[in-house]
């Protein structure tokens, strides 16, 4: 007994509640993104899932062991944190790293190679399809010295502005050689 309830009716109320928040911040966890810039080793996720992980093996220790509640407390505690570093570094960590390895910022776009889908007229805007680790990416470009750019030509991005890609056609020394 704790607080005049019993120790496993609170192990379940933690679990409950714990679940709850969890589902709250699947929903809104962007809200809360900048807390974790502000105080980098707060990680909600590791929060919540540390009393998941403490709650729900208390109440399995408690119902299946006989050891004392101190004890139990202990490992739950051990057990749980263990848990919560093997979902750090097995599960956060990865899926941190591959969500930053599938964007792309337009500097990055900067010396890529893509092609015209879109025929860029002297002084105007075309658009261009660039191909990506995780697709293709298509802008609008115009012409790096204003002049006319044919569908299906191979470019070079020279700048990017505003969300404009500026390009030049693009003709690979490879690619000379073997039409001689």
């Amino acid at each position: 007994m704790l607080f005049g309830t019993q120790i496993e009716d609170i192990y379940l109320i933690i679990l409950l509640i714990a679940g709850g928040l969890t589902i709250l911040y699947l929903f809104f966890g962007d809200i809360l993104e900048g807390v974790g810039e502000i105080f980098g080793f707060i990680n909600p996720v590791l929060i919540l899932s540390f009393f998941a992980f403490f709650s729900a093996t208390g109440y399995l220790l408690d119902n299946i062991t006989s050891l004392s509640s101190v004890l139990i407390v202990l490992l739950a505690a051990g057990i749980a944190l263990i848990l919560d570093t093997l979902l750090h570094i097995f599960v956060l960590v990865p899926l941190s790293s591959a969500e930053e390895s599938l964007s792309y910022t337009e500097e990055s776009l900067k010396g890529r190679v893509g092609k015209i889908i879109v025929p860029i007229p002297e002084d105007g805007f075309g658009e261009i399809v660039l191909e990506s680790k995780s697709g293709m990416i298509s802008k609008p470009a115009t012409g790096f010295d204003n002049t006319i750019i044919y569908e299906g030509t191979k470019v070079l991005v020279l700048e990017v502005k505003n969300g404009v890609l500026y390009v030049v056609p693009y003709e690979n020394e490879l690619d000379a050689d073997t039409s001689v």
